[in-house]
């Protein structure tokens, strides 16, 4: 995917915020969904005691305030992170599909900016709509291996983002030390009340704007490296 095809999408009005249309049934249970998500981050997350470790040159604050920035975390983290990382305007990339558009109204309830779009579906329209995102002075972020993995393998578009834009990758995870793991193909993690919390951020990965495609491969692999080090010295921050 080159920037001529992303000049394309946005010369071709696609729109990264087309959705379907749903059901009478799909609604109801939209609905239901968005409520009971909702009330059970607002419940139990305020509950939840962080540690914030962040990598030596890392911007990032514990509320998740930094300069402009493409996050990158693993999709099962997604709920201790939409609560610690709320009301800060972040843009974040969610496919049209049916689960796509609960957690576009679960975010936005958290004062995120949902861009519509995944790397299956809409892909080049939803990079479009967060380089939009990102040149008003709004970070994003991308669930990075989203909307239905593999788990823990990240897909390549916030490295295009990032050499497109100048604008650096910073990679984290959340690891709850007490959870719910739900049978599903992330693991997700519903964090159990007062849980201990370890928040790590990485220093951010630069990309060029000159990065040849064998560079990108390398970038790409860097950003991977990253998250799984994020993953494993925030598991290994309780002794686990």
């Amino acid at each position: 995917m080159e920037s001529a095809e992303l000049a394309h999408a946005e010369k071709s009005g696609k729109n990264a915020d087309m959705v379907r249309n749903f059901s009478l049934r799909e609604r109801i249970q939209l609905a239901l969904i968005t409520w009971a998500a909702t009330a059970l981050i607002r419940l139990i997350c305020p509950s939840l005691r962080y540690t914030f470790l962040p990598e030596p040159g890392c911007a990032a604050t514990i509320r998740g305030q930094s300069p402009v920035t493409i996050w990158t975390f693993w999709h099962r983290c997604v709920i201790p992170a939409a609560h610690r990382c709320r009301d800060n305007q972040i843009a974040v990339m969610t496919s049209r599909s049916f689960d796509g558009e609960y957690i576009a109204r679960i975010i936005s309830r958290f004062g995120f900016i949902p861009v519509r779009g995944s790397s299956s579906r809409g892909a080049v329209g939803a990079l479009m709509g967060m380089r939009r995102q990102l040149e008003q002075g709004h970070s994003v972020a991308f669930t990075i291996d989203g909307p239905r993995g593999p788990r823990y393998i990240a897909k390549p578009g916030p490295v295009l983002l990032a050499k497109k834009t100048g604008v650096p990758i910073g990679c984290f995870y959340i690891h709850v030390e007490r959870a719910w793991v739900l049978n599903s193909w992330d693991c997700m993690v519903i964090p159990k009340p007062f849980s201990r919390a370890a928040f790590y951020v990485s220093a951010p990965v630069s990309v060029p704007p000159d990065a040849t495609d064998e560079q990108m491969k390398v970038l790409h692999q860097q950003m991977q490296d990253t998250l799984e080090r994020c993953r494993l010295n925030a598991e290994q921050a309780f002794g686990q």
